[in-house]
């Protein structure tokens, strides 16, 4: 798509989430190449017209090897080790006025024209998230936390409660229901990566 009619969402932080272990994949997904590049690096371009600023949100043993240029923001020691929902209120801390659009390396058949679509959500100032209508769930990482989440996500993190799922059904968040169903299949296993990747080639 054109990106140079996209303006930025005031107010809207990208966060590009790979601080996982990638137990199931065998190596850090945000690593894998779909697109040409790592695509941590492919999902930080990708969201950069839409937002004031993007950061690759890491664990300490992923930053220290994340390349010049890309903006990175490493789990606080208070949160970390507990899932995306460490990454969520890390940024939450750090830039408690930003609304944070919150995007996983496990996806890569989502588009910028998925994001396009998603943005009108974003602007409302709502939280809200891409829809599993099959599996009747969230997808919590193609997702819009807005800034007013930090208390109940805090208070559900004191509590021991990690999940976002949990978290974004019982604030009721908004459902996108994305046209491009493909943009919500998550790649977790290396068989998957190989098929996924042969099979975007061979369109190529």
């Amino acid at each position: 798509m054109d990106t140079k009619s996209i303006s930025p969402v005031d107010g809207l932080y990208g966060l590009v989430i790979c601080g996982g272990n990638s137990m199931r994949m065998g190596m850090d997904k945000a690593l894998l190449d779909y697109h040409g590049k790592p695509q941590c690096y492919h999902i930080y371009d990708m969201l950069k017209p839409f937002c004031e600023k993007v950061y690759i949100s890491c664990n300490e043993q992923q930053a220290d090897g994340l390349l010049p240029g890309y903006e990175k923001l490493v789990d606080l020691p208070y949160y970390s080790n507990n899932g995306p929902v460490s990454a969520l209120l890390t940024a939450l801390t750090y830039y408690p006025h930003k609304n944070f659009l919150f995007i996983g390396c496990d996806y890569p058949f989502l588009k910028q024209d998925d994001i396009n679509a998603f943005i009108p959500l974003c602007r409302e100032n709502i939280t809200a998230a891409f829809y599993n209508e099959e599996a009747d769930l969230f997808e919590p990482m193609l997702a819009c936390y807005h800034q007013h989440a930090k208390h109940d996500l805090l208070n559900m993190f004191e509590a021991g409660q990690y999940s976002l799922q949990h978290f974004l059904r019982t604030v009721n968040a908004a459902k996108f229901h994305p046209a491009n169903k493909k943009a919500i299949l998550s790649i977790d296993t290396m068989p998957a990566f190989i098929k996924t990747k042969h099979s975007m080639d061979a369109y190529k």
